[in-house]
């Protein structure tokens, strides 16, 4: 027992350095790992106390334990059993393709990355590209019921959507976005998954991903996860509001019945002087599909381009961003909503369509499509006509200033080549009238429903 080995040099090195990974994975790592984990905890709660609405636990658990807990779930394990005798492969086969959906929908939030970068982030972007303004907020969070889901609902206009949100309820609540599959691109879809954002395809048809999806939403619902839903399913192509679909509504309706939890909707109403995506957007359209062509090289030239123009002192602003928080929608107060999707939705989207800021481009855009050609004077008294019909609307009056409103309006559309004014007359570009009908439609409902009111 006492006597010398011998050994070679190599090997000596071979056993200190399977010592020291034993000695790390088996007491260094577990403590620094609870270490940083006791950090987070303090940080969050120390967030939580300037939140109207604290972040559930169910957020913070790991990633790994919230798939563990979404595969193993009865109402999967069930579909597992049942996809494998549809397609005819063995059950841990079915089983191992129900872990791949969970891995690629369930997020790994951070409160560090949601709060210590992305808001900073959103921050930045919004007020670097647009005017921001916050035009309504009907009630505070905190003073709805706490033991309520709370489901952010929002029309969706642009991309910059998330962006504009997350930046402007920071102080609100940690959101959880169902994000589409445009944002599964490396590295983009690991900050998204950081943040929160669970990701959906929209159009799968696979019964087994179906189930995984429904009841991580349920999941979520039941825990009380603060969620952030466009109920339109995706962007709006001809800038209108479209009918709702009732898919992810669907999954939290039947997750708040098993929890027997209410579930709050707060609708989000969001308006743009100009869509970043627009001629992408009506592009869509015209092809009559949802495949938007934007290659990263375009998309990295429009950066550099920016850049440029920041650079040389000759960048502007794209007007205005504004977001109006409607009336919020307790389930509770609909009769048979939770039997009635369909009911929930729509009347989501009316409180939503009544929220929906007006802004200057759109109304003068709606004017024009509306009554042709007019003077610049008549266009002006048009407008101001309009605007008093607009009174219940949440109208945007930049600097409170009728004239200067209508001003910045017309020259936006001027600089983009969407309005032309000759002979002392204003009127639409013919081969950019589509584009000028794609802002008039974001309020063309307010606007039917003032002459209405005022005949």
């Amino acid at each position: 027992m006492t006597q010398d080995v011998t050994l070679p040099f190599w090997a000596f090195l071979l056993i200190l350095l399977f010592a020291a990974v034993t000695f790390a994975s088996h007491f260094l790592f577990p403590s620094v790992r609870w270490f940083f984990r006791r950090r987070m905890e303090k940080a969050v709660a120390r967030l939580n106390q300037r939140l109207e609405r604290p972040i559930q636990p169910f957020k913070l658990l790991r990633r790994q334990d919230m798939i563990q807990r979404l595969v193993y779930d009865p109402e999967v394990t069930q579909a597992i059993v049942e996809h494998a005798e549809n397609m005819g492969v063995r059950e841990d086969v079915a089983f191992e393709r129900a872990r791949r959906y969970a891995r690629e929908i369930v997020p790994s939030f951070s409160a560090w990355a949601y709060f210590g970068f992305a808001i900073r982030a959103a921050k930045f972007l919004s007020t670097s590209l647009y005017r921001v303004r916050m035009v309504h907020h009907d009630s505070k969070l905190a003073d709805l019921d706490p033991e309520a889901t709370v489901v952010f609902v929002m029309n969706h206009r642009s991309n910059m959507d998330y962006v504009l949100v997350t930046y402007l309820a920071a102080d609100r609540s940690a959101l959880s976005y169902a994000v589409g599959e445009w944002a599964r691109v490396w590295p983009l879809s690991r900050l998204i998954r950081a943040m929160g954002a669970y990701f959906i395809r929209r159009k799968s048809r696979d019964q087994l991903y179906r189930k995984v999806l429904a009841r991580y939403v349920q999941q979520s619902t039941s825990a009380g996860v603060t969620q952030a839903v466009f109920p339109e399913g995706g962007l709006s192509l001809d800038g209108a509001l479209a009918k709702p679909k009732v898919g992810i509504l669907k999954y939290i309706l039947d997750g708040s019945v098993a929890a027997n939890r209410d579930v709050v909707f707060v609708p989000i109403a969001l308006n743009y002087d100009r869509v970043l995506e627009d001629a992408i957007l009506i592009k869509a359209q015209e092809a009559g599909n949802r495949r938007f062509r934007a290659r990263i090289s375009v998309v990295f030239m429009a950066i550099l381009r920016q850049l440029w123009l920041r650079l040389t002192g000759r960048f502007h602003r794209f007007g205005y961003a504004a977001v109006s928080f409607g009336k919020p929608l307790l389930l509770s107060e609909v009769p048979g909503g939770t039997d009635s999707p369909e009911k929930v939705s729509a009347l989501i989207m009316e409180r939503i369509a009544q929220a929906v800021p007006v802004l200057p481009v759109p109304l003068v855009a709606s004017l024009l499509i509306e009554n042709g050609p007019m003077s610049h004077t008549a266009l002006s008294e048009a407008f101001n006509r309009a605007l008093d019909g607009l009174q219940d609307a949440q109208v945007h009056l930049p600097r409170n200033n009728r004239t200067y409103a209508f001003d910045f309006g017309l020259r936006t559309l001027i600089e983009r080549n969407i309005v032309r004014q000759q002979d002392q007359m204003v009127h639409v570009v013919p081969e950019k009238a589509v584009l000028a009908r794609f802002y008039a439609s974001s309020i063309a409902h307010l606007i039917k429903g003032s002459a209405a009111s005022a005949k």
